[in-house]
């Protein structure tokens, strides 16, 4: 039996991971048991996730590590939260889907993780993904996690999609498929499950109702007319109408957290165990084979090992994320040899790798006013929000299944009205997005641009005082280039702001402000308002047996011992141009491959756009 060990605090990462090696294959069905150990209270329906796209972490969810004050930073001590619940930050997060650039996999396997490269990785995210659109190439269409595109239709999006185009940068279609390159929408861990909901939203005054017959010239392409008494009532209408009248297409936007796509159908097997309210204090050795855990449930000391009830007689698998996972080894005896003596911990094995290597994306935000009353301003009201909630749990608050709906209103079957259906509560509302390059001769993009119709103020822990829009924009090197790169990031992100596009909605500048311009104001605003993107990664890094720093074989086994592996965002050699919750239930699904050793998969020569030109930056 493998025995899971997890430390108390998880994030969408490491419990991505844990969910995917938890993944539905019979080979894990034929005498193997499985023990998974996590600090959330309960695995329930509504607990094992926040199913509505909206909901970001909560007071009772949320943890978040100390860190220690940045010097480059001046002196602040960043928010680095972190998911505590079934699923991690997965349900909680923004749900921005992104597996980063091919050069990101070419590039591990350069620094040692041999068979991590683009040929050997894309099947991987095929094989975990459903995507709406349907599969190809790039895209999966029958793994456990599904994923939407955005494409509201809101303005404000449109608006830098086109202005991006208006500046001299392309279009892409797929920013995960065969060119990241560009602006487009971008891909979501959300669910577009199709239900029969009841419900009706327009802002016109409908005249005359008559569902209760078909018109001759009936369509039928996205809806069912049947006798189903409902009251509409119509916000921006004094009139309150009741007819026959019933939606059976409309398609709900769920949150898909790890927990959704792999934890709950495996607790389903009789082979399974999940423990809560669990937190792992090391893992226990025989030698240097790893033959358990021992853990804390409720305030009482537990093993999981030898001599007990339950043996881990196959395999530990440590899925901490990048901070608990190396902490753990090191209260296990791994890591530093002369650190571990200093604090009086017996070495079982000396890995110098262990915790070190860690890295973050630094990210900033470049804010405008809006003149329009368009943003999400009245939407992060309290009553707002809980009208928001009460809508999508109870009522229609539904995307529909193709970009618009058409129905039927009066007497006169020609008359054709369309609307289209999108509540709040359906959308992460970070539909829309890009990768640049931020200077001439880079040959992948290296900067990435998240665009809200909102404002972002303290992680969210403050709400907008006013209607704006932002974009967020973040590097991800940790070399001292990172503040000409965020600089630029800041002027190229204004630049789009100042486009053609933006005319109909721009207000007065927010953030940085009119008043910094020199590079020395955008510079020290950088460093009083750049933060954490929450993508902490690389502290067990996989590599060589040459590399000092490395800490885990491609094979994920920890160098020097038996029956452990790592599996979660600290084997990254390095980090990837992109949020990381992708990549790390890639890295999750080639693990389980490797655990129940199958044969990697590999796609070789997946076509890969390259810029016309490297002397250009656009």
């Amino acid at each position: 039996m493998s025995s899971w060990g997890r430390g108390q605090l998880g994030a969408c990462w490491p419990t991505a991971c844990q969910r995917t090696c938890l993944s539905q294959s019979s080979s894990w069905r034929q005498g193997l048991k499985t023990c998974c150990l996590a600090a959330p209270a309960s695995h329930g329906k509504y607990t094992c996730q926040q199913h509505s796209p909206t909901i970001f972490p909560m007071t009772s969810t949320t943890g978040s590590t100390t860190r220690s004050p940045q010097t480059g930073m001046d002196g602040r001590v960043m928010y680095w939260p972190r998911g505590r619940v079934w699923g991690g930050s997965s349900s909680l997060n923004a749900m921005v889907y992104v597996r980063g650039h091919a050069e990101d996999y070419n590039r591990w396997h350069r620094e040692g993780a041999g068979g991590w490269d683009y040929e050997h990785c894309l099947p991987y995210f095929r094989k975990a993904q459903t995507h709406e659109l349907g599969g190809d190439r790039y895209r999966g269409s029958s793994g456990p996690l599904h994923v939407s595109q955005g494409k509201t239709g809101h303005p404000l999006h449109r608006a830098f999609i086109e202005a991006g185009q208006q500046a001299g940068y392309p279009f892409t279609e797929d920013m995960n498929g065969y060119q990241q390159e560009g602006f487009g929408w971008m891909d979501m861990t959300i669910h577009k499950v199709a239900q029969d909901k009841v419900g009706f939203k327009c802002t016109h005054i409908i005249r005359t109702l008559d569902f209760n017959s078909k018109p001759a010239n009936y369509e039928g392409a996205r809806h069912v007319i049947r006798p189903l008494r409902l009251s509409l009532l119509l916000p921006k209408s004094p009139f309150c109408f009741k007819s026959w009248f019933f939606y059976s297409h409309l398609t709900v936007g769920k949150r898909w957290s790890t927990a959704s796509a792999y934890l709950r159908p495996a607790l389903s097997r009789p082979n399974v165990k999940a423990e809560v309210h669990c937190l792992t204090t090391r893992v226990l050795f025989d030698g240097t084979r790893a033959v358990g855990v021992e853990y804390q449930q409720n305030g009482q000391m537990k093993k999981v090992g030898q001599g007990s009830k339950v043996f881990a007689d196959k395999e530990v698998i440590l899925s901490g994320g990048a901070i608990n996972s190396p902490q753990l080894l090191m209260l296990s005896g791994v890591g530093d040899g002369d650190d571990l003596q200093k604090l009086d911990i017996p070495v079982i094995q000396h890995l110098p790798g262990v915790g070190s290597n860690l890295q973050d994306h630094l990210e900033v935000h470049v804010q405008q006013q809006c003149t329009q009353p368009i943003t999400l301003f009245k939407a992060q009201k309290p009553f707002h929000m809980l009208k928001i909630g009460l809508e999508w749990l109870l009522c229609f608050t539904a995307y529909f299944a193709g970009e618009r709906a058409f129905f039927y209103v009066g007497t006169n079957p020609g008359v054709k009205h369309s609307i289209r259906l999108l509540g709040y509560g359906a959308t992460a509302h970070l539909e829309s997005g890009a990768f640049i390059r931020s200077r001439p001769s880079v040959t992948h993009p290296d900067i990435q641009f998240h665009f809200l119709p909102s404002q972002v103020i303290d992680h969210g822990r403050i709400r907008p005082t006013t209607e704006a829009y932002q974009v967020s924009v973040k590097h991800g090197t940790c070399s001292y280039i990172d503040v000409w790169e965020l600089r630029q990031c800041m002027k190229l992100a204004r630049e789009i702001f100042a486009q053609k596009a933006f005319a109909p909605f721009r207000g007065p500048e927010v953030l940085p402000g009119a008043a910094v311009q020199s590079d020395k104001d955008i510079d020290a605003l950088v460093r009083r308002k750049a933060e954490s993107a929450y993508h902490p990664s690389c502290t067990c890094k996989m590599g060589r047996p040459t590399d000092r720093a490395a800490v885990v074989d491609p094979e994920t086994r920890v160098y020097g011992l038996d029956g452990l592996r790592v599996v979660d965002a600290s084997i990254m050699p390095s980090m990837v141009s992109g949020n990381l919750n992708a990549p790390t239930i890639m890295i999750a699904e080639k693990a389980a491959d490797a655990i129940k050793g199958l044969v990697p998969l590999c796609d070789p020569g997946v076509p890969v756009y390259q810029p016309p030109s490297l002397e250009r930056q656009r």
